[in-house]
């Protein structure tokens, strides 16, 4: 992708691109990969800092230049805050594309008849599920069977046994691997399609009254379990192997200060990134901070020992290594219903979650909701507004409430989020000097 600039704004950011296989596209303008044309931009150029980001379930290319040309955008507009980096700062950004769309959150009110089942909208909603899951007979054999009985009953509570035999099969062609271990992909309830279908309803709070709903609660709700799976693994995919090999070299060709941003799944990747492969894999030196904004990834991912076993959290090498020299800033919002409500049912198969203040933390959650939880390093409180000062310490995480200024899921464009970013990347928030 080439440099992308933001409308209304003196500054641009690269944009390198990924495919659904976690393969970076060869859309260089001068052929092969444009992650080698911006290696080579930071070796000329030493920038001083390099912020990267990765957005989270958002399905295409315009979808994520819109949302970093609001991200960045947002952050260039706090003059005051680019002047406290210092008088040599010389920033450079860059934006991560990745098909990250979950089945079932796509726009599909072009393929839906509302209130129908006809069968060119069913059609249309099968080959766009074969496409997503990968194409080929061995994933689309158990999605015929899976959409006819879909077509017979929509709104079905009880799934037939075919269907559970063909929702075993779909899993199988793609490598489904939740309940297996501890790494965000394997993380999460064991396949349980019926099990899906009631927790998607519990979610929802409210009957069907239509197609649309149907596919949330009724006998296609296993697929929303599979999707967000196959989002994770993409996720970590991305982040373990092309980005972190990425910031790697970023890292021997320059000494440019790094900062992570991700949002709601991209928080995976940038946790990725940090870890590297199986999470074991350190980067040449500790970048200089990283976000985690309404992190669609387990609240223990981080922990020393989880809830259910005496592992440690997946990416507790990160704590362990002193991966970051500054924070790990997350934030949190009750307001974000899709990861409070719709993470814990697609991954736990969790419907009902119990948000007082006296309420044990639940096993499945999102970090966007609770935090980084587990950890004797990680410390809460409320999110300041865009004048605020944080005093943050290295090497320590923080969990930021800011209900009162986020408003849904994706809602982070605001002054006091890119405020909170610039504080975070501080040289004073990472122990160096100006």
């Amino acid at each position: 992708m080439p440099f992308q600039k933001i409308p209304d704004k003196d500054i641009e950011y690269a944009l390198i691109a990924f495919d659904k296989k976690g393969v970076e596209r060869k859309d260089d303008p001068e052929g092969g990969v444009f992650s080698r044309t911006l290696i080579e931009k930071i070796r000329k150029e030493q920038p001083s800092h390099v912020f990267l980001f990765s957005h989270g379930w958002k399905g295409d290319v315009p979808s994520a230049i819109d949302q970093y040309n609001r991200w960045i955008g947002a952050m260039w507009e706090r003059e005051a805050d680019r002047k406290a980096m210092g008088a040599d700062f010389r920033p450079l950004f860059i934006g991560l594309h990745w098909p990250s769309q979950p089945w079932g959150e796509e726009s599909l009110d072009e393929k839906l008849s509302f209130g129908t089942a006809d069968a060119p909208a069913i059609d249309a909603i099968r080959e766009a599920a074969v496409e997503h899951f990968g194409g080929g007979d061995d994933v689309r054999r158990p999605l015929e069977v899976i959409f006819h009985a879909f077509e017979e009953d929509p709104a079905a509570r009880v799934l037939p046994d075919d269907v559970i035999a063909a929702y075993q099969e779909l899993a199988q062609a793609i490598g489904f691997s939740a309940g297996s271990g501890t790494a965000p992909d394997e993380d999460g309830a064991p396949l349980d399609p019926q099990a899906a279908v009631r927790a998607e309803r519990l979610a929802s709070g409210a009957a069907s009254f239509g197609i649309f709903d149907r596919l949330k609660s009724g006998i296609l709700a296993g697929l929303r379990q599979t999707s967000f799976w196959l989002m994770k693994h993409r996720a970590r995919t991305v982040g373990e192997q092309g980005m972190h090999a990425f910031v790697a070299e970023v890292q021997r060709v320059s000494k440019a200060r790094v900062h992570l941003m991700g949002h709601s799944f991209g928080c995976i990747v940038m946790s990725s990134v940090l870890g590297g492969p199986d999470a074991n894999q350190a980067l040449p030196r500790p970048v200089d901070s990283a976000a985690l904004v309404q992190g669609a990834l387990s609240l223990w991912s981080f922990a020393d020992k989880l809830p259910t076993s005496d592992n440690p959290g997946y990416f507790r090498p990160v704590v362990i290594r002193k991966s970051v020299n500054g924070p790990i800033v997350t934030t949190q919002s009750i307001k974000d219903t899709a990861v409070g409500m719709a993470y814990p049912a697609a991954v736990g198969l969790v419907g009902e979650v119990d948000f007082g203040p006296e309420a044990p933390l639940p096993v499945f959650g999102g970090v966007g909701t609770w935090g980084i939880q587990g950890t004797t390093v990680a410390e809460a409180f409320d999110m300041m507004d865009e004048n605020g000062v944080y005093h943050f310490k290295p090497g320590r995480i923080y969990n930021l409430n800011g209900t009162a200024f986020i408003s849904g899921h994706s809602d982070i464009s605001g002054p006091q989020v890119a405020h909170m970013l610039w504080q975070a990347a501080l040289p004073a928030a990472t122990g160096q000097q100006v």
